[in-house]
């Protein structure tokens, strides 16, 4: 039986033969925001339900049931019960956009989706929250730049370091979503930070276990600048099948996989 470490490393070199070729990062250039790894106790209903309700594309990659929205892939992960929630951990919730707001909440509302709070407005910003069966809480917003997988958004007692932090590891530049929320955006997909008086929790075991950046490569030297961050390896990186693969934790304790090419011998 593969345990689920295994699987993991598995997935990821099925994952390595798509990767397209990533610019250095760099101030200007950012790396390609990857995949999302959800724990739940049933990963076919899992991908089902992000499949019906969100709007993603459900597909099997190898034996792993997945959500696919654009490039951003959603990882459903099988986790016996009594996991906590996203919220109260440094990924508070991930965000999905729809052109009309209050048609998308009347529609997850219709099916009994668990509404966390109805239509607010900040701004120019239309949002709501809901929650998933399996307690990761859900953003619904209304951009018409970006549609689908909106958002990554992690708390922090200092979102301008946490910022920072991204952008010098990732590459990207900051800015403000609908010149508001602090963030850096990743092609199609927002990194934003919200301000907490007191830290949150780590991901690892959560029902956000942890977000993945894709890199043009992986070795020692990654290691090196990102410790230098602040950055926590749990794994330095190796060769797994046709992929590279480390995790490391940020500062605040966000769970991150970097996933690269492997390198040849």
């Amino acid at each position: 039986m593969i345990d689920r470490l295994g699987r993991t490393f598995f997935l990821v070199g099925l994952w390595a033969a798509a990767l397209t070729v990533v610019a250095r990062v760099s101030e200007a250039d950012a790396a390609d925001f990857h995949h999302v790894h959800l724990n739940v106790t049933d990963p076919v209903e899992g991908a089902k339900w992000y499949a019906d309700m969100l709007g993603g594309e459900k597909k099997m990659l190898g034996p792993f049931n997945t959500a696919e929205f654009g490039k951003t892939i959603i990882i459903f992960f099988k986790a016996k019960e009594g996991f906590p929630p996203s919220d109260g951990s440094v990924v508070d919730h991930i965000g999905f956009s729809y052109p009309d707001i209050e048609a998308k909440m009347k529609e997850l509302a219709d099916q009994g989706v668990n509404i966390v709070s109805g239509v607010e407005q900040e701004g120019p910003i239309k949002y709501a929250f809901v929650r998933d069966p399996w307690g990761t809480l859900i953003e619904v917003v209304e951009d018409a730049e970006v549609q689908g997988f909106h958002h990554v958004h992690l708390a922090s007692t200092d979102p301008k370091d946490t910022l920072a932090w991204y952008e010098s590891a990732f590459g990207g530049q900051q800015a403000r979503f609908a010149g508001i929320i602090p963030g850096i955006r990743y092609g199609d997909v927002w990194l934003l930070v919200k301000k907490t008086k007191e830290a949150a929790e780590p991901t690892k075991g959560r029902s956000i276990d942890h977000i993945s950046w894709a890199l043009p490569d992986l070795d020692d030297s990654t290691v090196e600048q990102l410790t230098a961050k602040g950055g926590t390896f749990e794994s330095k990186p190796f060769n797994f099948g046709t992929s590279r693969i480390a995790f490391v934790l940020d500062p605040a304790g966000t769970r991150i996989e970097l996933v690269a090419p492997a390198q040849k011998k």
